[in-house]
């Protein structure tokens, strides 16, 4: 920029003297010269406005002189004021078509405002004028390369590749520092890519200098409904739809955010009201209104997931709520909806790592005894589930504990089975242990209460390893010649009892 920027101080030998409004009027010259030199001397000193104010007073004198032009131009460029700076640009060449620098800051200022094609034909024009130019050969690359990035930036962001678009929208600025349109579809694509503190305040500096930039109300706006923040975003959308009643991207988000907005609602009161069919059916329409809002989809999936529980598809719930961890996997709510699920489908490894992952997050008393339980629940399920050896509930009474033992032990009793296979009698005498073992603990209150609370069973000689099964099953039945088995064909025995 500097050099695009340079003053002419000096003007060349050769170069045609401007000519004045009056031929005979010398001292207007004389006095628009020395604000010109006056302005130079500010501008060497980077007090850009002063000498914009001089180079303003020179040309008010003698207005049909390009390089008082060319100079202001080039101050507003240091100013950062592009556009105004295009007009002077423009009107040094007009005055003067040979004019070269003034051809290079007007290419300087298109390129600079993310006009490329135009820059591409100012840098040619000064090229057909010197076509050693250094500088316009290297501006000519630049804005090359402009029209690339944009190129490659408009099929990456209908590939849905916006990380890629974000990398060449950042390349195409340090050549195009003041184009809006790349910097709006910067901020567009770092919202899809969930990136909002950083989309909106690349759109809030934009609104800072043009509060009526539709493109950027629209971004405020998505990055306020992809934050599930609705409500505000429809006012966004509707106020960029006001400046610009035909942006087809903000009436859609519009749309798109009031639908999901009333099906999400619905569901919502389905819900509430035990109609659970429903309410999967409403948070399943919502999901399919935007695949783009990652963070209302994953309150929804886990909403259906809740539906999912109370409809006991537990697998569905499950689903639900890793679709909804995948989305968003800081969603505390659906890491604990999914190792509830885990938990009544016993599947306690998976229901620990989730409460792990939940109180690492949120260190509350209660993610805490959540943990514990399921960290206990996953100790129990490691053991011999007696309950289900003896096929009882665990709230089961005294008398079904007898009852289910009784019937097992004489469904696994060795002689029952002394016809079969060596390898079927080693199985039913394991069986046949293990129900003997499971009525021991089940019918002692205190040893119950400790197998129910996770206690380890082998502690204050509660040792199983020396367990005798005949010897619990004789005490039952009432001692020896309390019970016969006497065969009646294979695979078929009759039982007396004393």
């Amino acid at each position: 920029m500097a050099a695009a920027a340079e003053c002419d101080v000096v003007m060349a030998a050769a170069a045609a003297e401007p000519e004045p409004e009056l031929p005979d009027d010398e001292e207007t010259r004389r006095e628009a010269e020395s604000f010109k030199e006056q302005g130079n001397a500010y501008y060497a000193k980077k007090d850009y406005n002063e000498a914009y104010n001089y180079y303003t007073k020179a040309i008010d004198m003698c207005p049909k002189n390009a390089s008082y032009y060319g100079n202001r131009a080039a101050t507003l460029m240091m100013l950062g004021r592009f556009r105004e700076a295009l007009g002077d640009a423009q009107q040094s060449v007009r005055l003067d078509d040979s004019f070269v620098r003034g051809h290079l800051r007007e290419g300087k200022c298109h390129l600079s405002l993310g006009n490329a094609m135009a820059a591409c034909r100012c840098f040619q024009k000064a090229l057909e004028l010197d076509h050693r130019n250094t500088q316009a050969q290297q501006e000519f690359k630049n804005a090359t390369a402009v029209l690339e990035y944009e190129k490659i930036a408009e099929m990456d962001f209908e590939k849905r590749d916006y990380r890629k678009v974000v990398f060449c929208m950042d390349r195409a600025l340090e050549f195009a520092p003041a184009c809006h349109r790349f910097k709006i579809l910067k901020a567009e694509c770092l919202a899809l890519l969930g990136r909002y503190p950083e989309a909106q305040s690349v759109a809030s500096d934009i609104l800072r200098m043009d509060s009526t930039n539709a493109d950027a109300l629209y971004v405020r706006g998505l990055c306020l409904y992809y934050e599930d923040c609705i409500e505000k975003a429809v006012q966004f959308f509707v106020q960029a739809l006001r400046m610009a009643p035909d942006h087809e991207k903000a009436c859609l988000a519009c749309r798109n955010a009031k639908a999901l907005k009333a099906k999400k609602e619905d569901g919502n009161k389905a819900f509430k009201d035990g109609n659970y069919k429903l309410a999967y059916e409403l948070y399943t329409e919502a999901l399919g209104i935007d695949p783009n809002n990652i963070k209302t989809n994953a309150k929804l999936y886990c909403n259906r997931g809740t539906v999912n529980a109370k409809l006991r598809k537990l697998d569905d719930a499950i689903e639900d709520c890793t679709n909804a961890v995948k989305l968003d996997d800081t969603y505390i709510k659906a890491y604990l909806r999914r190792a509830q699920c885990y938990m009544d489908t016993e599947q306690y490894e998976e229901a620990v790592r989730d409460y792990e992952k939940v109180y690492q997050t949120e260190k509350t008393k209660e993610h805490k005894q959540l943990l514990k339980n399921a960290q206990l629940e996953l100790k129990k399920s490691k053991r011999k589930d007696y309950y289900k050896i003896l096929g009882v509930d665990k709230n089961a009474s005294e008398d079904e504990i007898k009852k289910a033992y009784r019937k097992r032990a004489l469904m696994h009793h060795p002689d029952r089975h002394s016809g079969a296979s060596a390898e079927v009698q080693k199985e039913e005498e394991k069986k046949f242990k293990e129900v003997g073992e499971a009525f021991t603990i089940l019918s002692d209150p205190k040893k119950k209460t400790r197998y129910d609370s996770g206690q380890d069973l082998d502690e204050e000689g509660m040792n199983m390893g020396d367990f005798d099964a005949n010897n619990i099953f004789k005490a039952f039945f009432g001692g020896p010649g309390g019970f016969s088995f006497e065969a009646s064909g294979p695979g078929n025995f009759f039982f007396q009892f004393g």
